[in-house]
Protein backbone atom coordinates (compact mmCIF):
# COMPACT_ATOMS: atom_id res chain seq x y z
CA UNK A 1 0.00 0.00 0.00
CA UNK A 2 0.91 3.55 -0.46
CA UNK A 3 1.77 5.63 2.20
CA UNK A 4 -0.72 9.26 2.83
CA UNK A 5 -0.45 12.04 5.82
CA UNK A 6 -3.30 14.26 6.03
CA UNK A 7 -3.00 17.04 8.59
CA UNK A 8 -5.27 20.41 9.19
CA UNK A 9 -4.29 24.39 9.33
CA UNK A 10 -4.65 27.96 10.69
CA UNK A 11 -2.89 31.25 11.25
CA UNK A 12 -3.08 34.10 9.08
CA UNK A 13 -0.35 32.12 7.81
CA UNK A 14 -2.55 28.90 8.41
CA UNK A 15 -5.37 27.98 9.06
CA UNK A 16 -7.65 24.92 9.06
CA UNK A 17 -6.74 22.18 6.31
CA UNK A 18 -6.19 18.31 5.25
CA UNK A 19 -3.27 17.39 4.24
CA UNK A 20 -1.85 14.43 2.56
CA UNK A 21 1.63 12.98 1.54
CA UNK A 22 1.98 9.94 -0.88
CA UNK A 23 5.04 7.62 -0.89
CA UNK A 24 5.00 5.37 -3.28
CA UNK A 25 6.92 3.29 -6.08
CA UNK A 26 9.67 4.68 -7.91
CA UNK A 27 10.64 7.61 -5.05
CA UNK A 28 7.26 9.16 -5.69
CA UNK A 29 6.44 11.50 -2.99
CA UNK A 30 3.55 14.27 -3.05
CA UNK A 31 2.36 16.29 -0.06
CA UNK A 32 -1.62 17.65 -0.84
CA UNK A 33 -3.56 19.63 1.30
CA UNK A 34 -6.60 21.78 1.71
CA UNK A 35 -6.75 24.90 3.43
CA UNK A 36 -10.29 25.56 5.51
CA UNK A 37 -11.23 28.74 6.88
CA UNK A 38 -14.32 30.92 7.94
CA UNK A 39 -13.08 34.33 6.19
CA UNK A 40 -10.89 34.60 2.97
CA UNK A 41 -6.99 34.08 3.93
CA UNK A 42 -5.62 36.18 1.05
CA UNK A 43 -2.67 34.51 -0.09
CA UNK A 44 0.45 34.98 -2.11
CA UNK A 45 3.41 32.61 -3.00
CA UNK A 46 7.35 33.47 -3.16
CA UNK A 47 10.35 32.04 -4.52
CA UNK A 48 13.23 32.53 -2.09
CA UNK A 49 16.80 32.41 -2.39
CA UNK A 50 19.67 30.89 -0.22
CA UNK A 51 21.68 33.61 2.11
CA UNK A 52 18.31 35.25 3.27
CA UNK A 53 18.72 36.48 7.16
CA UNK A 54 16.22 36.70 9.32
CA UNK A 55 14.94 37.65 12.87
CA UNK A 56 12.47 35.04 14.83
CA UNK A 57 10.48 38.02 16.48
CA UNK A 58 10.92 41.42 18.11
CA UNK A 59 12.94 42.24 21.07
CA UNK A 60 16.90 41.39 21.98
CA UNK A 61 15.87 37.63 22.74
CA UNK A 62 15.26 36.56 19.27
CA UNK A 63 17.01 33.73 17.29
CA UNK A 64 18.67 35.08 13.82
CA UNK A 65 19.60 33.03 10.82
CA UNK A 66 20.59 32.73 7.39
CA UNK A 67 18.78 30.84 5.36
CA UNK A 68 20.49 27.30 3.93
CA UNK A 69 18.03 25.94 1.29
CA UNK A 70 15.51 28.18 -1.32
CA UNK A 71 12.13 27.77 -0.99
CA UNK A 72 8.45 28.47 -2.46
CA UNK A 73 5.78 29.62 0.37
CA UNK A 74 2.15 30.49 0.19
CA UNK A 75 1.90 33.43 2.40
CA UNK A 76 -1.15 34.45 4.29
CA UNK A 77 -1.90 38.22 4.57
CA UNK A 78 2.00 39.30 2.82
CA UNK A 79 2.74 38.70 6.33
CA UNK A 80 3.00 35.24 7.31
CA UNK A 81 4.30 31.52 5.94
CA UNK A 82 1.48 28.98 5.88
CA UNK A 83 3.57 26.72 3.83
CA UNK A 84 6.47 25.75 1.49
CA UNK A 85 8.77 23.48 -0.06
CA UNK A 86 12.06 23.79 0.02
CA UNK A 87 15.00 22.91 -3.06
CA UNK A 88 15.68 19.52 -0.74
CA UNK A 89 12.63 18.90 -1.29
CA UNK A 90 11.44 19.40 2.29
CA UNK A 91 7.61 20.32 3.16
CA UNK A 92 6.33 22.18 6.35
CA UNK A 93 2.45 22.71 6.42
CA UNK A 94 1.12 24.81 9.93
CA UNK A 95 -2.73 23.31 10.64
CA UNK A 96 -5.13 24.64 13.23
CA UNK A 97 -5.32 22.92 16.28
CA UNK A 98 -7.34 24.88 19.00
CA UNK A 99 -5.94 24.34 22.59
CA UNK A 100 -2.77 24.56 22.26
CA UNK A 101 -0.16 25.90 24.69
CA UNK A 102 3.17 27.52 23.62
CA UNK A 103 4.43 29.01 26.50
CA UNK A 104 5.59 27.66 29.95
CA UNK A 105 4.38 29.75 33.22
CA UNK A 106 8.21 30.47 33.35
CA UNK A 107 9.37 30.81 30.13
CA UNK A 108 13.17 30.93 29.57
CA UNK A 109 13.12 29.61 25.69
CA UNK A 110 13.28 32.29 23.12
CA UNK A 111 10.75 33.72 21.03
CA UNK A 112 9.84 32.35 17.23
CA UNK A 113 7.08 34.21 15.63
CA UNK A 114 4.14 31.99 14.17
CA UNK A 115 4.68 34.11 11.05
CA UNK A 116 8.24 32.64 10.89
CA UNK A 117 7.72 28.89 12.44
CA UNK A 118 7.73 26.93 9.10
CA UNK A 119 9.88 29.32 6.93
CA UNK A 120 12.70 28.46 10.11
CA UNK A 121 12.01 24.74 9.47
CA UNK A 122 12.42 25.69 5.43
CA UNK A 123 15.31 27.57 5.58
CA UNK A 124 17.31 25.02 7.94
CA UNK A 125 17.05 21.30 7.49
CA UNK A 126 17.02 19.29 3.92
CA UNK A 127 14.90 16.01 5.80
CA UNK A 128 12.37 15.34 8.64
CA UNK A 129 14.72 13.48 10.15
CA UNK A 130 16.93 16.41 10.50
CA UNK A 131 14.29 18.32 11.52
CA UNK A 132 13.21 16.50 14.44
CA UNK A 133 16.78 16.10 15.49
CA UNK A 134 17.23 20.21 15.83
CA UNK A 135 13.21 20.85 16.71
CA UNK A 136 13.75 18.30 19.54
CA UNK A 137 16.13 20.50 21.53
CA UNK A 138 13.18 22.91 22.23
CA UNK A 139 14.97 26.36 22.52
CA UNK A 140 12.15 28.16 21.54
CA UNK A 141 8.89 29.03 21.90
CA UNK A 142 5.63 30.04 19.17
CA UNK A 143 5.16 33.65 19.55
CA UNK A 144 1.48 34.22 18.03
CA UNK A 145 -0.68 36.97 17.91
CA UNK A 146 -3.69 36.40 17.21
CA UNK A 147 -5.09 36.46 13.55
CA UNK A 148 -7.13 39.07 11.90
CA UNK A 149 -10.46 38.76 13.19
CA UNK A 150 -9.71 37.41 16.49
CA UNK A 151 -9.28 33.75 16.44
CA UNK A 152 -5.95 32.35 17.92
CA UNK A 153 -2.88 31.12 16.03
CA UNK A 154 -2.98 27.99 18.00
CA UNK A 155 -1.06 25.78 15.61
CA UNK A 156 0.49 22.50 15.05
CA UNK A 157 3.15 21.62 12.07
CA UNK A 158 3.48 18.56 9.54
CA UNK A 159 6.42 17.97 8.01
CA UNK A 160 7.19 15.25 5.12
CA UNK A 161 10.09 15.03 2.42
CA UNK A 162 10.80 13.02 -0.27
CA UNK A 163 11.63 9.67 1.18
CA UNK A 164 8.14 10.02 2.82
CA UNK A 165 8.99 10.40 5.90
CA UNK A 166 6.61 12.09 7.89
CA UNK A 167 6.71 14.50 11.73
CA UNK A 168 3.48 16.26 13.13
CA UNK A 169 5.04 18.51 16.05
CA UNK A 170 2.62 19.60 18.66
CA UNK A 171 2.98 22.13 21.71
CA UNK A 172 0.73 20.62 24.71
CA UNK A 173 0.94 22.13 28.33
CA UNK A 174 3.47 24.66 26.79
CA UNK A 175 6.34 21.73 25.70
CA UNK A 176 6.88 20.72 22.48
CA UNK A 177 5.50 16.81 21.01
CA UNK A 178 6.79 15.57 17.99
CA UNK A 179 5.52 12.36 16.27
CA UNK A 180 8.02 11.32 14.10
CA UNK A 181 7.53 8.21 11.29
CA UNK A 182 5.60 6.91 8.12
CA UNK A 183 2.92 5.50 10.48
CA UNK A 184 1.48 8.71 11.12
CA UNK A 185 -0.27 9.18 8.03
CA UNK A 186 -2.85 11.36 9.16
CA UNK A 187 -3.98 14.09 10.91
CA UNK A 188 -7.01 17.05 11.21
CA UNK A 189 -7.50 19.82 13.97
CA UNK A 190 -8.68 18.59 16.85
CA UNK A 191 -8.50 16.88 19.28
CA UNK A 192 -4.69 16.42 20.02
CA UNK A 193 -2.93 13.67 17.83
CA UNK A 194 -2.97 10.75 20.39
CA UNK A 195 -6.80 11.33 21.20
CA UNK A 196 -7.39 11.16 16.71
CA UNK A 197 -5.33 7.82 16.86
CA UNK A 198 -8.12 6.14 19.32
CA UNK A 199 -10.93 7.82 17.12
CA UNK A 200 -9.65 6.03 14.24
CA UNK A 201 -9.30 2.83 15.56
CA UNK A 202 -12.63 2.80 16.94
CA UNK A 203 -13.84 3.11 13.06
CA UNK A 204 -10.99 0.52 12.02
CA UNK A 205 -12.85 -1.97 13.81
CA UNK A 206 -15.97 -1.29 12.10
CA UNK A 207 -14.88 -0.98 8.43
CA UNK A 208 -14.65 2.02 5.66
CA UNK A 209 -16.73 -0.40 3.40
CA UNK A 210 -19.62 -0.74 5.74
CA UNK A 211 -19.88 2.82 7.33
CA UNK A 212 -17.62 6.29 7.34
CA UNK A 213 -18.35 9.20 9.29
CA UNK A 214 -19.71 11.96 6.82
CA UNK A 215 -19.68 15.24 8.55
CA UNK A 216 -16.90 18.39 8.02
CA UNK A 217 -15.78 17.77 11.44
CA UNK A 218 -11.99 17.31 11.84
CA UNK A 219 -12.48 13.97 13.55
CA UNK A 220 -14.95 12.74 10.66
CA UNK A 221 -12.26 13.86 8.02
CA UNK A 222 -9.70 11.93 10.00
CA UNK A 223 -11.51 9.00 9.79
CA UNK A 224 -12.33 8.94 6.31
CA UNK A 225 -8.92 10.14 5.08
CA UNK A 226 -7.51 7.11 6.77
CA UNK A 227 -9.84 4.65 5.23
CA UNK A 228 -9.43 5.94 1.38
CA UNK A 229 -5.79 6.54 2.71
CA UNK A 230 -5.81 2.80 2.93
CA UNK A 231 -7.50 2.04 -0.68
CA UNK A 232 -4.69 4.06 -2.39
CA UNK A 233 -2.54 1.24 -4.41
CA UNK A 234 0.88 1.78 -5.12
CA UNK A 235 2.25 3.34 -8.87
CA UNK A 236 5.04 3.98 -10.37
CA UNK A 237 3.31 6.72 -13.01
CA UNK A 238 3.51 9.63 -11.62
CA UNK A 239 0.09 11.53 -13.37
CA UNK A 240 -1.68 8.62 -11.75
CA UNK A 241 -0.19 9.54 -7.68
CA UNK A 242 -0.88 13.59 -8.42
CA UNK A 243 -4.84 12.11 -9.46
CA UNK A 244 -4.61 10.36 -6.13
CA UNK A 245 -3.61 12.98 -3.65
CA UNK A 246 -6.18 15.68 -5.80
CA UNK A 247 -8.70 13.09 -5.48
CA UNK A 248 -8.21 12.84 -1.44
CA UNK A 249 -8.15 16.22 -1.19
CA UNK A 250 -11.55 16.78 -3.11
CA UNK A 251 -13.07 14.13 -0.61
CA UNK A 252 -12.01 15.67 2.39
CA UNK A 253 -12.68 19.31 0.74
CA UNK A 254 -15.33 21.56 2.52
CA UNK A 255 -18.15 22.91 0.45
CA UNK A 256 -18.42 26.78 0.07
CA UNK A 257 -20.52 28.45 2.19
CA UNK A 258 -20.49 25.70 5.20
CA UNK A 259 -19.50 27.54 7.90
CA UNK A 260 -19.87 26.06 11.98
CA UNK A 261 -19.94 29.20 14.55
CA UNK A 262 -17.30 28.79 17.45
CA UNK A 263 -15.78 26.01 15.19
CA UNK A 264 -13.71 28.32 12.45
CA UNK A 265 -11.93 25.37 11.26
CA UNK A 266 -15.34 23.57 10.09
CA UNK A 267 -15.28 26.29 7.01
CA UNK A 268 -15.41 25.87 3.21
CA UNK A 269 -11.94 25.36 1.36
CA UNK A 270 -10.56 28.35 0.61
CA UNK A 271 -7.36 26.87 -1.77
CA UNK A 272 -5.45 23.45 -1.93
CA UNK A 273 -1.57 22.65 -2.91
CA UNK A 274 -0.01 19.46 -4.09
CA UNK A 275 3.97 19.73 -3.57
CA UNK A 276 6.02 17.21 -5.87
CA UNK A 277 8.66 16.27 -3.52
CA UNK A 278 10.47 14.69 -6.27
CA UNK A 279 10.46 17.08 -9.20
CA UNK A 280 10.11 19.81 -6.98
CA UNK A 281 7.13 21.03 -8.75
CA UNK A 282 4.49 23.09 -6.36
CA UNK A 283 0.74 23.10 -7.58
CA UNK A 284 -1.47 25.23 -6.02
CA UNK A 285 -5.75 26.15 -6.65
CA UNK A 286 -8.16 28.39 -4.91
CA UNK A 287 -11.62 27.58 -4.60
CA UNK A 288 -13.25 30.36 -6.84
CA UNK A 289 -10.30 29.79 -9.60
CA UNK A 290 -10.36 26.05 -9.78
CA UNK A 291 -7.31 26.07 -12.47
CA UNK A 292 -4.42 24.20 -11.54
CA UNK A 293 -1.10 26.69 -11.79
CA UNK A 294 2.12 25.37 -10.45
CA UNK A 295 6.28 26.87 -9.42
CA UNK A 296 9.13 24.17 -10.80
CA UNK A 297 11.97 25.03 -8.57
CA UNK A 298 14.01 23.81 -10.90
CA UNK A 299 13.61 26.77 -13.04
CA UNK A 300 14.60 29.55 -10.74
CA UNK A 301 18.05 30.43 -9.79
CA UNK A 302 18.06 29.93 -5.91
CA UNK A 303 21.88 31.02 -5.23
CA UNK A 304 22.94 33.58 -2.73
CA UNK A 305 22.17 37.19 -3.63
CA UNK A 306 19.45 36.42 -6.69
CA UNK A 307 16.11 37.97 -6.14
CA UNK A 308 13.45 37.24 -4.12
CA UNK A 309 10.33 36.30 -7.45
CA UNK A 310 6.57 36.95 -6.02
CA UNK A 311 3.11 35.70 -7.71
CA UNK A 312 0.60 38.66 -6.70
CA UNK A 313 -2.56 36.01 -6.54
CA UNK A 314 -4.18 38.26 -4.18
CA UNK A 315 -4.82 40.94 -7.01
CA UNK A 316 -4.52 38.99 -10.35
CA UNK A 317 -5.32 40.45 -12.98
CA UNK A 318 -5.84 36.96 -14.83
CA UNK A 319 -6.84 33.25 -13.87
CA UNK A 320 -3.16 31.99 -13.69
CA UNK A 321 -3.09 28.45 -15.07
CA UNK A 322 -0.22 26.55 -15.80
CA UNK A 323 3.37 26.95 -15.17
CA UNK A 324 3.78 30.81 -13.39
CA UNK A 325 7.09 31.02 -14.32
CA UNK A 326 6.38 34.30 -16.43
CA UNK A 327 4.08 35.81 -14.10
CA UNK A 328 6.60 35.91 -11.31
CA UNK A 329 8.51 39.61 -10.57
CA UNK A 330 11.39 40.83 -8.36
CA UNK A 331 10.10 41.93 -4.90
CA UNK A 332 11.57 42.83 -1.78
CA UNK A 333 9.99 40.19 0.21
CA UNK A 334 7.27 39.47 2.72
CA UNK A 335 7.21 41.13 6.31
CA UNK A 336 6.85 38.99 8.77
CA UNK A 337 3.54 39.43 11.47
CA UNK A 338 4.96 40.21 14.82
CA UNK A 339 2.49 42.08 16.36
CA UNK A 340 -1.25 42.83 15.84
CA UNK A 341 -0.09 46.67 15.63
CA UNK A 342 1.60 45.60 12.33
CA UNK A 343 -1.67 44.25 10.76
CA UNK A 344 -4.17 47.06 11.80
CA UNK A 345 -1.35 49.83 9.79
CA UNK A 346 -1.47 47.66 6.48
CA UNK A 347 -5.19 47.92 7.04
CA UNK A 348 -4.61 52.02 6.65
Amino acid sequence: MAIFAVTLSVNPKAAACTRVVYAGLGNTAITGRNLDWKTPIPTNLYVQPRGIDRVSAQGPDALQWRSLYGSVVAVGYDMGVSEGMNERALVCNLLYLPGTEYKLLKETRRPMSSSLWAQYILDNYATVAEAVEGLTHDVFYIDAPDMPGGASTTLHAALSDASGDCAIIEYTDGRISIYHGREYRVLTNAPVYDSQKAIVQYWERIGGMKMLPGTNSSSDRFVRASFYVGCIQDTVRHEVALAGVFGVLFNCAVPVGISVPGSPEVSQTQWRSVADHSNLVYYYATTYNPSVMWVDLREFDLGEGAPIMKLNVINQQKPYIGNVRDDMHPDKGFVPMFTMEQWRSSQK
